[in-house]
């Protein structure tokens, strides 16, 4: 199974999909392609968490913090079309 979530309002794919496939399936495509450029983008390859999980929030206001799942150190790649 393969599934590309869309903006709701514009209708464009929002940039990253899920696909379901056996575990060391998923592990081998994940290790072979986690990385790989395409189209001038750097592909990030990883197993999905559950929706929330890889951001935290602040209770004093109970909105976004700005972290990100995105904002490890390791890879400046999202978003920056100079790679």
């Amino acid at each position: 199974d393969c599934y590309i979530p869309t903006d709701r309002e514009t209708g464009q794919h929002r940039g990253f999909a899920f696909v379901t496939m056996e575990p060391d399936d998923a592990l081998r495509a994940a290790d072979e392609t986690d990385g790989y450029e395409l189209d001038g983008r750097i592909l990030r390859v990883n197993e999905a968490q559950p929706k929330g999980s890889g951001r935290s929030y602040n209770n004093s206001n109970d909105g976004y913090d700005g972290g990100d799942a995105y904002d490890e150190g390791e890879d400046d790649s999202w978003g920056n079309d100079a790679y």
